[in-house]
């Protein structure tokens, strides 16, 4: 779990000397005081360390004899041991390790002298060797290989570096949360990490076989493989040049160059800088990691991110499953980076919207929710941690291709993980960017991730219209006290603005509602289902205000086409009925069985089928079925209920998409439109049985056509969507409820939606009793559309909605993409 505050920043690329380099230090510092020994100290700076012949000095050398003064190097920044001025007191390390005069001392003849003298030296002596830097410790037995190289290759005496040796070069060090169990070792069982370092042709003629997983000395292996690979010697740095790739827990890094410090296993890689884990690939100028602590930063990075495996392929822990070697070696970047942009296509898509809706449960609703998989960033600097990230001036887009449509900007990301499928994002100045042109801020700065699915609610309200039980517009806010991996039960308090400004606070209860709801799941094939509503809190009228519902549902049967088995209880359920309107059912309990979708062998004809029993109280309009004094209209009965339907197409006629381009088949729509006609026909038949005797049976055919032609790429009339449909139907029996009497048995329903200019379409879809002349549906709507996005307005005068909707394409490529900006950036001097 990630923890809610940032873990801290990365420590500096190298440590600071300790007391084990304290004469050298001092000596340096006695240069500043005594400019005169400064040309000794050039000259003896030019003979080559030979760490073969260096041994641990005894208490005599450590005092009488300091080693040869040396004028301090100026590397660069990444591998510089100070960053402080040569002035500066610090350069003397630590209080208690002083520096030493080079005079012998001088032996006093009093005994007690002598012993004070000794007593002195071993002190001083233990103090050293207790200020010992551990991470020379980790490296010693790399540095004693690469000398050991040196024998075995020609180098002149002058040279600062030398080739590595031929056969394969190990360092182990211990994780960053790991302590060894003694001094006399760094390592420990299953603590331990390796790093290899190998030169290409090895690696091209003796392939290495992968460690063994269980092996305790490798459990974390880090592979470097480069054309060459240098090792300075005083700076203790290793240099790989040339096509580097580094592997480490299943993620591959690119780069043109990498540098390794041993002293504290930072690496820093610079030119084509390419990280590659799983399904993430993040680009960047420059790339620095620390192997110990499991962090690292990127400068210009840029890459794509495939959101449902991003917390796992980002989570760089020493505990990683895929910690133990790389015997999957994961591919580089270099082959993907350098395919053309190919293979786009939008799998799915964001809904959400505000507006009027209805309460009736058979009137289909606006879709709402979805998930965005993959997109892509630029970010000015990314810092990794092993259990989050942060990222500085981001730019993230679902577009695949530049300059993106649709940009999301924020001063500031903050990625915390809360629980396997939850990610907590902090966000600071954040705002959406349509076209390049129009920026829209976002008022909410913190949003969970949840890979479950789920409503998509923006914003920190949400408005709506009901014109019938809520006034017509109001304002709700979702809250969700338990939101766990198995169960979600929300709370949505409504505020009705448009009755409080007509009514007034005459009855203030009357101004608020509350909606619930609750989804759970019992096992893997069980869950539970249940919503509330509240219209009113003036409980005076609670009968009419209340309406509520509980489903428990289990799938039987074959797993791949699985029966579905309800038990429900509803109060107040709302249903739609064509020419007969809006009909409330007071209450309901039983049972329901829906059958999956059957196709019938090669034909293409589809079957299902559903059956029920049920309690029913609702409204009826047969005066011998009510009572002479009544209150209401209403009937309680019991209804067996048995239905079934055969649907089938057939393809007329299809013509070819436009490739998928920015330009071409996607210039309007996340998918090539594919031009098409189409038939089709169905068959449904139903019966009911109920309680007093009355039956009711239908048997309806509908036949039908639709189609579309044009690409939707040109700017004008590209584009014309159409569907007819006709049904006709016999009858037998009449429903002694209203709310399912079968009144429609004639119908006509006919839709068409057409291209105006570039994005800009309009439409309508109607339907109409052929026996009454009663139009039961007509639907108005204006679409903006774009790849990335879309905007539809909708309005329908038959079941009082209307609204806005937003949509937002996920979509799936392949091959490389290019920069946000196509303005390229200079590096060293060098257009990129």
């Amino acid at each position: 779990m990630f923890h809610t505050v940032l873990p801290p920043e990365p420590p500096a690329i190298v440590e600071p000397l300790l007391a084990e380099n304290l004469p050298a230090i001092a000596a340096s510092d006695r240069q500043l005081h005594f400019p005169k020994q400064q040309a000794n100290a050039e000259n003896s700076q030019q003979k080559p360390v030979n760490l073969r012949h260096q041994s641990a000095p005894d208490e005599s050398s450590v005092v009488q004899t300091p080693p040869t003064i040396s004028t301090p190097e100026t590397f660069s920044a990444e591998f510089s041991p100070l960053n402080i001025a040569q002035t500066s007191a610090v350069l003397l390390g630590e209080p208690l390790s002083i520096g030493y005069s080079q005079q012998q001392p001088q032996v006093s003849q009093d005994t007690n002298n002598v012993s004070q003298q000794k007593q002195t030296k071993q002190q001083i002596v233990q103090k050293i060797q207790n200020s010992k830097n551990q991470s020379q410790k980790k490296s010693q037995l790399l540095v004693q290989q690469l000398v050991q190289s040196k024998q075995n290759h020609h180098t002149t005496q002058n040279s600062q570096t030398s080739q590595l040796a031929a056969q394969p070069i190990k360092i182990k060090f211990n994780l960053a949360n790991q302590q060894p169990t003694n001094t006399q070792s760094t390592t420990t069982n299953n603590q331990t990490a390796t790093i290899e370092f190998k030169t290409r042709n090895l690696t091209s003629q003796t392939p290495q076989p992968a460690p063994a997983p269980n092996t305790p000395e490798t459990r974390r292996v880090i592979e470097v493989i480069a054309d060459n690979q240098e090792y300075d010697e005083q700076r203790r740095v290793v240099t790989a040049v040339g096509n580097v790739v580094v592997r480490f827990d299943g993620a591959v890094v690119d780069a043109d160059r990498i540098q390794v410090s041993l002293d504290n296993l930072i690496a820093v890689g610079e030119g084509n800088v390419a990280l590659t884990r799983g399904d993430q690939v993040i680009r960047g100028q420059r790339f620095t990691y620390n192997f110990v602590q499991d962090n690292g930063e990127m400068i210009a990075g840029r890459g794509e991110i495939f959101l449902p495996t991003a917390d796992q392929d980002f989570a760089f822990l020493p505990t990683d499953a895929t910690a133990g070697g790389v015997p999957a070696r994961p591919p580089s970047d270099r082959i993907r980076s350098n395919q053309p942009l190919t293979g786009v296509s939008s799998p799915g898509e964001v809904n959400f919207g505000f507006g009027s809706r209805t309460n009736a449960s058979n009137v289909p609703k606006p879709e709402q929710g979805g998930q965005v998989r993959r997109v892509r960033f630029e970010a000015a600097r990314i810092d990794f941690y092993p259990r989050g990230w942060q990222a500085s001036d981001v730019t993230l887009t679902n577009d695949p291709f530049s300059p993106p449509e649709l940009q999301l900007r924020a001063d500031k990301v903050t990625l915390t993980r809360e629980s396997p499928l939850q990610d907590r994002v902090r966000t600071r100045n954040q705002r959406l960017v349509f076209d390049r042109r129009v920026s829209v801020p976002i008022p909410k700065n913190e949003q969970v991730i949840d890979r479950r699915e789920r409503d998509a609610t923006p914003g920190l309200v949400a408005f709506g219209f009901d014109g019938d039980q809520r006034g017509g517009v109001f304002i709700e806010r979702k809250l969700e006290p338990i939101n766990s991996e198995n169960f979600r039960f929300s709370l949505t308090p409504q505020f009705f603005a448009q009755k409080t400004v007509e009514d007034g606070f005459s009855n203030v209860p009357s101004l608020f509602g509350l909606k619930t709801s609750l989804d759970g799941t019992l096992s893997p094939r069980t869950t539970v289902e249940g919503s509330g509503t509240l219209t009113s809190f003036d409980l005076s009228d609670v009968e009419d205000n209340l309406k509520a519902s509980l489903r428990l549902r289990q799938q039987i049967g074959d797993i791949r086409y699985p029966h579905n088995l309800t038990l429900e209880y509803s109060y107040r359920d709302r249903l739609y009925n064509g020419s007969l309107g809006y009909q409330t059912v007071q209450s309901t309990f039983g049972g329901l069985i829906i059958s999956p979708i059957i196709p019938l062998g090669k034909t293409g004809l589809n079957l299902s089928y559903q059956a029920g029993a049920q309690y029913i109280t609702a409204n009826t309009d047969r005066e011998d079925l009510l009572e002479t004094i009544r209150d209401n209209n209403r009937v309680s009965l019991g209804r067996l209920q048995a239905s079934a339907a055969l649907n089938g197409g057939l393809l007329l006629w299809q013509g070819k998409p436009l490739p998928p381009t920015a330009t071409e088949g996607l210039r309007y729509t996340p998918n090539p439109v594919v031009p098409y006609l189409r038939a089709f026909g169905g068959l449904t038949g139903t019966t009911s049985y109920y309680t007093n005797g009355d039956n009711q049976s239908t048997l309806i055919g509908t036949i039908g056509l639709e189609g579309q032609i044009g690409h939707f790429s040109r700017s004008f009339f590209d584009y014309t969507n159409f569907n007819i449909r006709y049904s006709q139907g016999l009858d037998s029996g009449e429903s002694p409820f209203l709310f399912d009497r079968a009144v429609d048995t004639r119908t006509l329903t006919a839709g068409i939606t057409q291209q105006i200019y570039g994005p800009f379409t309009v439409g309508i879809q109607a339907s109409v009793n052929l026996d009454t002349g009663e139009n039961t549906s007509t639907d108005y709507f204006l679409q903006y559309n774009r790849r990335t996005y879309g905007i539809t307005l909708r309005y329908n005068p038959e079941l009082e909605l209307g609204g806005i909707s937003f949509r937002i394409s996920d979509f799936n490529w392949t091959g490389g993409t290019n920069p946000f900006s196509e303005v390229k950036p200079v590096v060293g001097g060098v257009s990129e």
